[in-house]
């Protein structure tokens, strides 16, 4: 039993951090994402996808505005970005806006100014772009003119280009905003899980000297320069992206990381070990590892940029303070808007329940709210479209559906090699009949795309 104490005290006192810090940034996320939601359920975006087919100050900037219009998961933004890529976008407006999709979004800047003051919300906003200026010149030395064109020919464009209906009534709007906020959230909600508890622990438990053995304190610009540098491998090695890694940029801040080092791990949310292996299989292990090198390097730039400025205009603040970081559940005015925000999301989430599939569609694996003009993936099920927010969603349905229907019913898609049922036919002139996962293999298979032998697979 007195073994067992201190043992218990370490966990309860990490997750009792974590949960103090879930107090205190309940309402601005639910705030963050609703708003989120609102601006991707009533904005038009289509003509903006119109201009991003060629290199220009013009469509860097709207394809930045797009990402800021767009959801802030890091897995959406992803496929989002491969999906505009496949349809035509230049690949610097692709990853551009997959960058200002998770580092200049609303519910971003909402968690950050509670977690760490304006002047972490102001560097978010001034470093998204400068790291949007920095990737603009990166990626063209990266990746040549043939490399890109390599890419493009191994993406595979799975889209539905349907105008959606026009004029949709204030109460289908609402519906539509509500299931993209519901959706969000329910995409994030592992990150934001992991985010807070790993937070929690590393606030309670890991002493202010380990840091200084990975960042340097007290030399003055090498402090800096190394923070940078450094502070992206700890969001490849955290495992979390998106808006949940927030509350960890909050400990790093609390134990004395550089305000630069802090941005630029913000920043750094699209090189978290999983969203490489999403790279590598989308694009390939080179250019897997060269968007790796090219995200961040423009992360810690961005970082650096940052630091110099508000170091210059005196907006650094001057401790490493953070509120949330003291395991209180503080009243008053913190309940009446958390009570306030559990209303909202109720709501929401009554709302999401209508039945708006004329305007959105639901991934059935993450429910997560897709817009079917530029849902990343679909596949054909049952007589009807299902659509998905990435590649990975719809492998999980094929998956379920090839499990459910048993092994006779499997197959393998000659294009992507993928195993799949046989919903989706086409029988070659060799009298064969071959099997794809959607419209844009099948599509790829009649263009001249020959079959392969994949019966050792």
């Amino acid at each position: 039993m007195i073994a067992t104490a201190p043992a218990l005290h370490w966990l309860t006192s990490g997750f009792k951090e974590a949960l103090a810090m879930v107090w205190m940034t309940f309402w601005p996320l639910v705030l963050g994402f609703a708003l989120s939601g609102v601006v991707q359920g009533c904005v038009p975006r289509s003509a903006l996808r119109d201009r991003l087919g060629s290199d220009s100050p013009r469509s860097h900037f709207v394809a930045g505005a797009l990402g800021a219009l767009s959801s802030s998961c890091s897995y959406a933004a992803s496929s989002m970005s491969r999906a505009l890529f496949a349809r035509g976008a230049t690949w610097s407006n692709a990853m551009i806006f997959m960058v200002a999709s998770t580092n200049l979004v609303i519910e971003l800047a909402v968690v950050l100014a509670v977690l760490l003051g304006w002047p972490f919300v102001a560097a978010q906003i001034a470093g998204g772009l400068v790291m949007v200026v920095v990737l603009a010149a990166l990626i063209p030395l990266a990746f040549r003119r043939d490399r890109v064109a390599r890419l493009r020919a191994r993406v595979d464009d799975q889209g539905d280009h349907r105008t959606p209906p026009a004029s949709p009534s204030a109460l289908e709007r609402a519906s539509v905003s509500a299931r993209y906020t519901i959706g969000d959230l329910t995409m994030v909600r592992k990150e934001l899980l992991i985010g807070f508890v790993v937070a929690g622990f590393i606030s309670v438990h890991v002493p202010g000297s380990w840091w200084s053995h990975v960042f340097l304190h007290g030399h003055g610009a090498w402090t800096v320069l190394e923070n940078v540098a450094l502070a992206p491998l700890v969001s490849i090695i955290a495992f979390v992206c998106s808006v949940g890694n927030v509350p960890l940029a909050a400990a790093l801040w609390g134990h004395g990381v550089a305000f630069g080092g802090v941005i630029a791990f913000l920043f750094a949310d699209l090189v978290s070990f999983p969203l490489l292996t999403i790279y590598r299989r989308y694009y390939g292990a080179g250019a897997a590892l060269s968007l790796l090198a090219v995200l961040w390097a423009s992360a810690s730039a961005a970082g650096l940029v940052v630091d110099v400025l508000f170091r210059v205009l005196g907006a650094v603040p001057a401790h490493n303070h953070v509120r949330v970081l003291t395991g209180d559940f503080p009243l008053g005015a913190t309940l009446a808007l958390n009570v306030a925000a559990a209303i909202v999301l109720l709501v929401g989430w009554r709302l999401a329940r209508r039945d708006v599939s004329a305007h959105a569609a639901i991934d059935p694996i993450c429910s997560m709210s897709v817009d079917p003009a530029s849902a990343p993936a679909f596949v054909e099920h049952a007589g009807a479209r299902v659509y998905f927010c990435s590649l990975g969603c719809r492998d999980k349905f094929l998956s379920r559906s090839l499990h459910e229907a048993g092994p006779a019913r499997t197959h393998r898609d000659p294009v992507c090699h993928m195993v799949v049922g046989d919903d989706l036919s086409e029988l070659a002139p060799d009298g064969v009949t071959y099997y794809f996962c959607g419209e844009g293999c099948r599509e790829t298979f009649r263009s001249g795309s020959r079959p392969q032998d994949h019966s050792r697979e």
